[in-house]
């Protein structure tokens, strides 16, 4: 259970590690991931991969990615045959896929930016200047995802 105190830091640490450079679905896992058992550098690496819509090929969300990432952390099944443990998970995955939507208006990186989900997108990312901020609802995702995360961990 986190405080609202400790709510607040871990959601103002993942903007600040996405204002520093990290994608989005770092940011998120980064800043909750002690909680697990991980370093701040094990979450950066195991999460790299999901940014910008999974590998920037704009589909789901990096920020949801990296809440969903965390809910495997969190209640992950660790046995094949737990079908019990993985239905809970998925639960827990659909929930979190939900809010985040209501509160974003969807779930694919590409909705969220405006941009053509077929048109191809190379794989190096943009320089973070001060216009890349400037016309990306990112950090604001990353927030939201952050909260329903620190949301979770307060119930």
């Amino acid at each position: 259970m986190l405080t609202e105190e400790e709510a607040c830091r871990r959601v103002g640490r993942a903007v600040e590690l996405f204002r520093s450079g990290f994608n989005c679905s770092q940011s998120v896992t980064a800043a909750f991931a002690d909680l697990y058992g991980y370093t701040e550098e094990q979450a950066l690496r195991m999460s790299a991969s999901f940014g910008g819509g999974i590998g920037r090929m704009r589909q789901t969300c990096g920020a949801a990615c990296g809440m969903f990432l965390l809910a495997g952390l969190a209640t992950g099944s660790v046995e094949a045959a737990d079908r019990e443990g993985k239905a809970a998970n998925y639960a827990l995955v659909q929930s979190l896929a939900e809010e985040f939507r209501q509160a974003n208006g969807g779930l694919v990186c590409a909705d969220l930016l405006g941009l053509n989900r077929e048109a191809p997108t190379p794989s190096r990312p943009e320089a973070r200047t001060a216009s890349y901020y400037a016309k990306r609802p990112c950090v604001k995702i990353v927030e939201e995802a952050a909260k329903i995360w620190a949301n979770r961990l307060k119930k």
